[in-house]
């Protein structure tokens, strides 16, 4: 471990002191100063977007604005106006119905901030990844402590910089460092811990916060399926998935990561889908709109993904590019896979780059099998124009969320909880779903200086059979 790092582990276990000692004077924290917080983190992004979209560009060596504009920046204004707007319901005491052998009194259920949370955000998209956990935890009422991603080590500082301008230290803070900083940040005793990433880092991330039983949400990843049935037209299916695949260059937890089509059309969806990103892409290499893998790690990756499947056998099909230029430039072309061998890297791990493979499937039950044979994904999509088989695909397979007919914008409804099941993830956030994530629900049962109740004390008597009788039937 560095100098820097010890040094950076000791200033987070001084922050975590200060911050706890900060929500122990203040905490409850009323809807206005919520509001409040609110409305810095808003300003915050609308004066710095171009500062913000240059730092994340600059991560990446191209990140295309229009997405860092749109699923950054605007998606945490919209995400914090949101839960602005309806903030005071969220909070409010939720009475409870109270039996009538417990009355007369009131139930009820308090919304407390859990206290001090620890957020760990992924560099995929390192801004809004940051910040939505963060209204939902502004939202709740809590304090936090974030760690973005090294990988993005531009946005990272920038956050930084701009979280220290509009909040104080002992309400949010923002911690930078390596892998080493990142494991102890993981054990530190917080509140709740809010983790995005894969799937392997999380189960370490979930043990760490066991040994302190700090409770967690792990938002994960896998491979999100899509399934495309004989009845929905294949270049309205080609326009969607084209699309969601190649955003963000596919670096998007919920991109689709293979696509099951009917036995004999692979060709057909593959050659579509090759002219739609041929279309939306021209030259990938030059193209400012299409962005480039985020380090030579991650690009080498891919690419030796790619080559193993063509040992293998499977073909693959590519738009018309200058292959140094994107070389130089670190994107990998849109890439569509047919007949990838099964226990290739392409089938068996997740991708995150802009390369589908394309699985031809016998029945619509063969489909949904092979899915559930294995673990669950973060997102699946269908594409049918029949509304029974969309339904035999969901009720036949489990994921963390879902599209019909489209994919990757389910995360964008704030009123829908994004969150993963089983190897995905666990918990969930967006919205109301958000703020119930940093929130304690406190059971409260509130009666008078008497109670009948204590009729039911010993010596017992006649009241106790009475009592004891009727609710034995």
């Amino acid at each position: 471990m560095s100098d820097a790092d010890a040094k950076q582990i000791e200033r987070m276990k001084s922050l975590l002191a200060t911050q706890k000692s900060a929500f122990r004077a203040d905490s409850h924290r009323d809807v206005n100063r919520r509001k409040d917080d609110l409305d810095r983190l808003i300003s915050l992004c609308q004066k710095n977007v171009d500062a913000i979209a240059d730092a994340i560009c600059h991560d990446f060596g191209n990140r295309a604005r229009q997405e860092s504009v749109i699923a950054e920046i605007a998606f945490t204004i919209q995400d914090a106006k949101h839960t602005k707007k309806h903030l005071s319901k969220w909070m409010a005491p939720k009475r409870k119905p109270l039996p009538m052998t417990l009355q007369p009194g009131k139930a009820y259920v308090r919304r407390e901030p859990v206290g001090v949370v620890g957020i760990i955000a992924p560099w995929n998209y390192p801004f809004q990844m940051a910040t939505a956990p963060l209204v939902a935890a502004l939202g709740a009422g809590c304090r936090v402590m974030l760690k973005p991603s090294e990988h993005t080590p531009a946005t990272s500082e920038l956050l930084k910089t701009l979280i220290a301008e509009h909040f104080e230290e002992d309400h949010v803070t923002v911690v930078t460092g390596g892998p080493a900083v990142g494991e102890a940040f993981s054990k530190l005793k917080f509140d709740h811990l809010f983790y995005t990433g894969s799937t392997q880092v999380g189960r370490l991330i979930a043990l760490a916060a066991a040994e302190n039983l700090v409770p967690t949400t792990l938002e994960l990843g896998g491979k999100s399926p899509a399934i495309l049935t004989d009845n929905y037209p294949v270049r309205a299916a080609a326009k969607s998935l084209g699309w969601g695949k190649c955003y963000n260059a596919g670096q998007t937890c919920v991109a689709p990561d293979y696509l099951m089509v009917p036995n004999g059309k692979e060709r057909e969806v593959a050659e579509e889908i090759i002219r739609v990103v041929q279309h939306q892409h021209p030259e990938a290499a030059s193209d400012d709109a299409f962005t480039a893998i985020v380090s030579d790690r991650h690009y080498e990756r891919l690419n030796a993904m790619i080559e193993e499947a063509r040992s293998g056998g499977a073909e693959i099909l590519q738009p018309d590019h200058d292959v140094e230029a994107a070389k130089a430039a670190r994107k990998v072309p849109p890439t569509i896979i047919l007949n990838a061998p099964d226990d290739s890297k392409i089938l068996t791990e997740e991708i995150f780059g802009p390369i589908l493979p394309i699985i031809g499937y016998t029945s619509l039950d063969a489909a949904t099998n092979y899915i559930s044979d294995r673990p669950h994904p973060l997102a699946l999509y269908v594409y049918s124009s029949d509304k029974q088989q969309t339904q035999r695909v969901l009720n036949a397979t489990q994921s963390g969320g879902a599209g019909v007919n489209i994919n990757i914008v389910h995360l964008s409804v704030p009123d829908l909880p994004f969150g993963g099941v089983g190897a995905s993830g666990h918990g969930a956030y967006h919205g109301e779903y958000g703020f119930l994530t940093f929130t304690h629900e406190r059971a409260v049962l509130e009666t008078g200086k008497w109670h009948p109740s204590s009729l039911l004390a010993p010596p017992y008597g006649k009241v106790y059979e009475a009592v004891a009788k009727k609710q034995l039937k």
